[in-house]
């Protein structure tokens, strides 16, 4: 397993898209399940101020640097070959490497819509992928019964790979409520891949992500929904960047 760095309170896994590819492939060799998280300043932010949230987060067998900011620490503690692993990205690499690694893919989450549209582009762009199932789950919390029905129903599609597409922080809690009932499975967390691979929405220019302004191209196209968090957000980013730098200098 890799090396990882402090974030907030969150352990980094220092990885880039190949070494992560090679882990997951090996982890559903072995058969153990677990579930990987994506985190960017959002997730760290809810972190550092939820404690549940952030063990969830330090219970991912691999815990991958999704926002540039994220990358950007991780190269300034050292870690020189570090690669910013976004989900959507990920979520690709996977689906490109699916004959070659025996790869068999379940998606959950996301609206019914998406979801069709998401399936369909898949199957076009990845014919030798293999979807076992998807489904898009009621938005209300399931009774234990209707938990035990949607372990059932996955576990009879035998996939390696389950994709979560319910947003931060639910699908990170999901994850780790759910993963060891869904063993061998390997669940992953990668909120609005959905969206951006079925065409729902854009996702940001190339220069824009290289450059750390993805975040800003969401805005705009979301400005009432998300205005408040980023701006909030990527503000107690820095500051707590600020205070846990400070608080190492003095030790």
């Amino acid at each position: 397993m890799p090396d990882k760095f402090d974030l907030l309170g969150v352990n980094i896994s220092d990885i880039d898209r190949k070494k992560a590819l090679a882990i997951v492939g090996a982890h559903c060799e072995t058969g153990n399940g677990g579930y990987i998280c994506f985190c960017n300043v959002h997730t760290a932010v809810m972190a550092r101020c939820d404690l549940e949230y952030r063990c969830v987060l330090n219970q991912a067998f691999l815990c991958a640097p999704d926002g540039k900011p994220v990358y950007w620490v991780g190269r300034l503690k050292g870690h020189s070959a570090i690669q910013q692993v976004a989900g959507p990205d990920f979520f690709e690499d996977c689906f490109s490497a699916s004959e070659e690694l025996g790869l068999k893919h379940y998606l959950y989450g996301g609206h019914p819509d998406v979801l069709k549209n998401l399936v369909r582009m898949l199957e076009l762009r990845y014919p030798k992928a293999t979807i076992v199932g998807w489904e898009s789950p009621p938005f209300r919390p399931l009774t234990a019964d209707e938990e035990q029905e949607m372990h059932e129903r996955i576990q009879q599609k035998k996939p390696n790979l389950i994709w979560v597409g319910l947003g931060a922080p639910k699908q990170e809690l999901w994850m780790s409520r759910h993963a060891e009932n869904l063993q061998p499975a390997v669940l992953l967390g990668v909120g609005a891949a959905f969206d951006f691979h079925a065409g729902a929405i854009s996702r940001a220019p190339k220069w824009m992500r290289y450059i750390g302004l993805e975040w800003f191209h969401r805005l705009m196209q979301e400005p009432q929904r998300l205005l408040r968090r980023y701006v909030v957000t990527n503000a107690l980013f820095l500051w707590y960047l600020f205070i846990d730098f400070i608080g190492q200098r003095k030790n």
